[in-house]
């Protein structure tokens, strides 16, 4: 793992940190790699039931660092070390590499809670759109900022963005780059919650969903997920079948049980 994320784990909670305070996190080649491979980790994992994904220092993101856009583009050259073009595409995603680094979080099968505070622009609001949950601080900062640089939302920006907001809010957020408030997000529905301390928050909620049963949880991000992408009978015909995969297992079971006797659930790490 790149010194770019942190990852820390305890009782089922994975805390993932964008750690380039120095550059208020910015998106660098590594800053790429690190974030894919930190979602690709993640998402193997049977352990982990809930992801907290924040900023160290002073923000979240402050989106492309453009002292590195030219090595992006061109995959090196100029003495510098080779690195891998964003655009590349492999068959385990739909997207691209830059794509990844944000969409990643949307293929990890545990509830992802971004954590906001300083910052979000461009690229860097668009990770924190891969999240399920947003909780931002009431002065953050956010902006679908690529109009400033001539450029278009490329890290999966529209496909997360289209089912937060109405489509003419995206329209004017994307058309004119406009900062919003972390209180305007939430009122907008580009985050879910203000918080003052979002990380400490978002520790909170993400621990309170790791007390419930993880194959109910996994079952209902998939099913939420794709509920806004399939026509109505295929989302009925999937809500049946994940039903019907919890129904009598252990951990049903076991979340029946513990609520009747009144103590704490011992859920088990559901199976590959």
């Amino acid at each position: 793992m790149s010194d770019r994320v942190m990852i820390t784990t305890r009782d089922g909670v994975a805390d993932v940190r964008l750690n380039r305070a120095d550059k208020m996190n910015a998106l660098d080649p590594a800053m790429f790699e690190a974030l894919v491979d930190a979602g690709t980790q993640i998402a193997a994992r049977r352990d982990v039931r809930a992801v907290v994904l924040s900023g160290e220092g002073r923000a979240f993101c402050a989106g492309l660092d453009f002292t590195s856009f030219a090595a992006m583009a061109g995959g090196g050259g100029g003495g510098a070390k080779p690195v891998r073009n964003l655009f590349d595409r492999s068959s385990e995603s739909p997207a691209n590499h830059a794509q990844r680094a944000a969409w990643v979080w949307r293929e990890v099968p545990v509830p992802v809670i971004a954590a906001i505070h300083g910052v979000a622009y461009g690229g860097g609001l668009q990770v924190a759109l891969g999240a399920d949950i947003r909780l931002v601080a009431p002065d953050a900062k956010l902006s679908v900022m690529e109009i400033k640089w001539g450029l278009v939302p490329d890290m999966s920006g529209t496909q997360t963005l289209r089912h937060l907001v109405r489509l003419d809010v995206a329209k004017e957020l994307t058309f004119t780059g406009r900062v919003v408030s972390g209180t305007e997000a939430v009122a907008l529905g580009l985050a879910t919650h203000v918080a003052d301390d979002p990380r400490a928050a978002a520790l909170a909620m993400a621990a309170e969903i790791a007390t419930k049963s993880p194959s109910a949880i996994r079952a209902a991000k998939r099913l939420l997920d794709e509920a806004v992408v399939t026509d109505v009978a295929s989302g009925l015909a999937l809500e049946q079948s994940l039903q019907s995969g919890l129904l009598g297992r252990p951990n049903q079971v076991e979340a029946v049980k513990s609520n009747l006797e009144k103590r704490p659930a011992r859920f088990a790490d559901p199976e590959a």
